[in-house]
């Protein structure tokens, strides 16, 4: 068995000896990386002017103070430390989208996938400053390296070559309208006055910045680890409850995300003739929404559910492996992200061949009329969150005892001890939306659930009827069908509740002749 080492042959010189050991360790396995002298001088030379990364600031940036301040008043003294994230690995060497912290992306206006290992700090104004502000944001990064650095061409994670020019300290400022500093100040910046000055950290953002931020705790003698997990979970529940209500900027990119929504939807019907012909056609429908969403925007705000037939009775079905027959229902829930990270919620039921039967606008009118129901009912002066819901499955729950298949009646049903209904109509039917698809989910049962409903909130509202083709307790013309008719919908300053999906068609008629005439019939 022969041996092998890096080491050079005698009577070569050092600078020569140099290059032969580093290119042998670049060879040792698949990537070749000879990062000899000469190398170095040659790629970090002859280089123009770089054109500005962005010539456009973002449009939140006229937001973020006011974002940052309603953060900041509820912990006056505190610094708050908001980690944008990190890469997560989908594979050995390969990572997903970075996608940023949804904290981090309403307070910096970032979106895309710019901003892994970033740290949003809002820093606490010294008593008696001027101004109403108590904290100023400064937004923590990596710039982008001189090209004679060797990160501008071997480092995968930040390096030019590998996945762009990164923005100066100066583009980034324009651009967000923050103060800026490099990422490998964060940890100078954290620990100054941390006796005086007690922090508050996103704690699942980033589990190096936790660990950063736990070590300057633990060092002034503040809690840490375990014993400031309450003080941190305060931060992330209050961060969540300010997206409750949202400013013009995000209704209007969330009016755009429903657009191209729309767009999708209309990209699928236009597909619905192949998918049939296609012994996955599921997976046809979900490509072809899909390639609007990236087109249009940052792809898809969540995994689009395309379930036809049964399947649209497993309410989150994702694997969208099945084919897709003449006469099926096609229940579609999709959403795009645009590259604010702002996400549309949309779900429509479609008849594949183009015609409802019977039986199936029988489900589909009897969801229809519970939509009409939870919005009549948000409309309401003094509406509360959970009205929508109340009212949407009392309008099903009666459908339900008219068809017969309730062991009990409607109102009983409808009662807390009861709920049979809820066999086939399981789920909420309101969510918030914004940056996430299921919005403030940290927030408190009273500022969600319980709340009343007000200007600037964004919620969806979706019932269903769901009849799996084993219950034999539904109707045996409904078995194998489910239907879900989901809208997004916006709280206008005057009280009104309109949707921003209105155009998309909704009733069993409007939606027969959008499908006709998409598919030119």
């Amino acid at each position: 068995m022969s041996t092998e080492n890096n080491n050079p042959p005698k009577n070569v010189s050092e600078s020569e000896a140099e290059a032969q050991r580093a290119y042998a360790s670049a060879n040792e396995n698949r990537a070749a990386s000879p990062f000899t002298p000469a190398f170095r001088e040659f790629i970090g030379s002859h280089w123009g002017p770089r054109p500005p990364v962005s010539e456009e600031r973002s449009g939140a940036v006229d937001y973020l103070p006011a974002r940052h301040q309603a953060i900041g008043a509820l912990f006056p003294g505190e610094r708050l430390v908001i980690p944008a994230g990190q890469y997560k690995t989908r594979s050995n060497d390969t990572d997903y989208r970075f996608r940023a912290h949804s904290a981090f992306a309403h307070l910096s206006g970032l979106g895309g996938e710019m901003e892994p290992d970033w740290v949003l700090v809002l820093e606490p104004l010294p008593q008696g400053h001027e101004g109403p502000e108590s904290h100023r944001a400064i937004l923590y990064f990596q710039p982008r390296a001189s090209r004679s650095s060797e990160q501008f061409y071997a480092d995968s994670t930040y390096g030019e070559f590998w996945v762009g020019a990164r923005p100066s300290l100066e583009e980034m400022e324009y651009f967000t309208g923050l103060t800026c500093a490099p990422i490998d100040s964060l940890a100078d910046a954290l620990a100054k006055d941390a006796g005086a000055t007690s922090l508050r950290v996103v704690e699942a953002a980033d589990a190096s910045v936790t660990a950063l931020v736990n070590e300057v705790r633990q060092q002034a003698g503040l809690p840490h680890g375990e014993d400031a997990k309450a003080i941190d979970a305060e931060l992330e529940r209050a961060l969540s409850e300010l997206r409750l209500t949202k400013d013009e900027y995000e209704v209007a990119q969330l009016q755009r995300a429903v657009d191209v929504t729309k767009a999708g939807f209309e990209e699928v019907i236009r597909n619905l003739p192949r998918a049939m012909k296609h012994h996955r056609g599921e997976r046809v429908v979900e490509g072809a929404f899909m390639s609007v969403a990236r087109e249009e925007g940052n792809g898809v705000g969540y995994e689009t559910i395309s379930a036809s037939g049964n399947h649209a009775n497993t309410l989150h079905w994702i694997d969208n492996h099945g084919s897709i027959q003449p006469g099926d229902l096609l229940l579609l829930d999709a959403g795009c992200e645009l590259d604010s990270l702002y996400t549309a919620d949309i779900t429509r039921t479609l008849p594949v061949s183009g015609k409802f039967t019977d039986a199936q606008r029988e489900i589909y009118d009897t969801v229809l009329r519970a939509c009409e129901a939870a919005l009549e009912a948000a409309n309401r002066p003094g509406a509360r969150f959970r009205d929508l819901h109340n009212a949407a499955v009392e309008v099903l729950a009666h459908q339900m005892e008219e068809w017969g298949i309730l062991p009990v009646s409607a109102e009983e049903s409808l009662s807390l001890t009861g709920q049979q209904h809820r066999r086939w109509m399981p789920h909420g039917t309101s969510h918030h939306l914004g940056l996430d698809v299921h919005d403030c989910a940290q927030a408190r049962r009273e500022m969600y659930v319980d709340a009343l409903i007000e200007p600037g909130m964004c919620f969806t509202i979706e019932p269903a009827l769901y009849f799996r083709e084993d219950d034999l307790v539904a109707p045996e013309r409904f078995r194998g069908m489910g239907v879900r008719i989901e809208d997004d919908c916006i709280v206008r300053e005057d009280g009104r509740v309109e949707r921003l999906s209105e155009s998309i068609p909704r009733t069993a008629d409007a939606v027969e002749q959008w499908i006709t005439e998409i598919q030119g019939r």
